[in-house]
C-alpha cells in the first residue's frame, strides 16, 4: 500500500529538485526525505530517482508515479473539501501569500468582503512574491497565491493547481522628468534600448514582463540598479539614475514628483494576476469563499 505522505514528498522533491529544498519546504530534515523515498521505492518496488551533480531527477518510473501522484493528491484536497463541507465548515482560517500590490487591490478589499459574507472566515496574509507564493501552495504552507504569470509558472492546466484569474494592468514607462522622452504623449520602447534600467530582481515576474516587453521591441535593457519595492525605482528614476517599467496599480499614490509617467507605445506590457490554489481544493466550504471574494472586487 502506497501511503500518500510519501507521494507528497516525491512531489516535493521533483518540483525542488533537491532533497535538501525539499526538505526544507515540508519542515523535514534531509534525512526524513531520503527515508520515505527509499520506503515509497520499497513499496512500489522500482527505483523513483536518480541523484547526480545537479541534483534529483525522477527516473521514468518516478515520472509514471509523479503522474498518478498529482491526480491522487488533487482527489484528497476533494475528499477534505467534502468532509469540511459535511461538517458545515463555516469557520476557520484559511492563509494566502501574496504581492504587495496584490494585497492592497485585492485581498485587502476581499477581508472587508468576507467581512460581511462570512464572517467566520479569518484570513491570515502573507506578503510573498508569485514565484515563490505558488510553491507556497504546493508545499501546504499556504492555502491561495496570489500571483503574476511570468516565465517559468505553471500553466493553467498544470495538474497540480486550480487558476481562477483576477485582473490584468498595463506597465507605463516612468522616465525622469528632464528625460528626452518625457513629455511624450506614448513611449516606444525601441527609444530607451540605449537608458539605463531600473528595475525589480530577476526572478520577480515583473522583471520578466519587463525584459520580454523589452525583448520583443528589439533589445535587452542594460538593468544596473535593481529593487523589488516600486517606491524606490520611482525614487531611483526620480534622481536620473535609469528608466523603469512599473505596473499601473503601483504607481496610484506615490510620490512621482521628479518623474515622467506615460503609457507605452502599441501593445503594452502587461501584468496579468490570478489567484491558485491546489487542484481539488477549489469546492472546500472554507476556501470557496474566499475565491469567490477574490474575483468579486477584482471585478472578474
Amino acid at each position: 500500500m502506497i501511503e500518500a505522505r510519501r507521494l507528497h514528498i516525491l512531489r516535493a522533491v521533483a518540483d525542488h529538485r533537491t532533497v535538501t529544498a525539499a526538505a526544507a519546504a515540508l519542515y523535514l530534515t534531509p534525512s526524513a526525505v531520503s527515508q520515505q523515498l527509499a520506503a515509497l521505492e520499497q513499496e512500489t518496488g522500482h527505483r523513483l530517482v536518480e541523484r547526480g551533480a545537479k541534483g534529483v531527477r525522477l527516473t521514468p518510473a518516478g515520472e509514471i508515479l509523479l503522474g498518478h501522484t498529482n491526480a491522487v493528491l488533487a482527489q484528497l484536497e476533494r475528499a477534505e473539501a467534502e468532509l469540511a463541507a459535511y461538517s458545515n465548515g463555516e469557520a476557520g482560517t484559511v492563509t494566502v501569500a501574496a504581492f504587495a500590490t496584490g494585497i492592497a487591490l485585492v485581498v485587502a478589499p476581499a477581508m472587508t468582503r468576507l467581512a460581511r459574507t462570512a464572517p467566520g472566515i479569518r484570513l491570515r496574509v502573507q506578503d510573498a512574491e508569485g514565484d515563490a507564493s505558488l510553491p507556497m501552495v504546493l508545499d501546504r504552507q499556504v492555502d491561495v497565491a496570489v500571483a503574476v504569470e511570468y516565465r517559468g509558472a505553471p500553466p493553467a492546466d498544470d495538474p497540480r493547481l486550480t487558476h481562477v484569474p483576477l485582473y490584468a494592468e498595463p506597465f507605463d514607462a516612468v522616465v525622469p522628468a528632464h528625460h528626452r522622452l518625457a513629455d511624450a504623449a506614448e513611449v516606444p520602447l525601441a527609444e530607451l534600448a540605449k537608458d539605463v534600467w531600473v528595475g525589480p530582481y530577476p526572478g520577480n515576474p515583473c522583471h520578466d514582463v519587463a525584459v520580454l516587453a523589452c525583448e520583443n521591441a528589439g533589445f535587452q535593457p542594460r538593468v544596473e540598479h535593481a529593487s523589488d519595492d516600486f517606491r524606490a525605482v520611482v525614487a531611483l528614476v526620480a534622481v536620473g539614475a535609469g528608466v523603469a517599467l512599473v505596473p499601473r496599480s503601483a504607481l496610484r499614490g506615490m510620490d512621482l514628483a521628479g518623474v515622467s509617467v506615460r503609457p507605452v507605445d502599441g501593445v503594452a506590457p502587461t501584468r496579468r494576476v490570478f489567484a491558485a490554489i491546489r487542484r481539488g481544493a477549489e469546492t472546500h466550504p472554507l476556501i470557496r469563499p474566499v475565491l469567490a471574494a477574490l474575483a468579486e472586487v477584482s471585478g472578474v
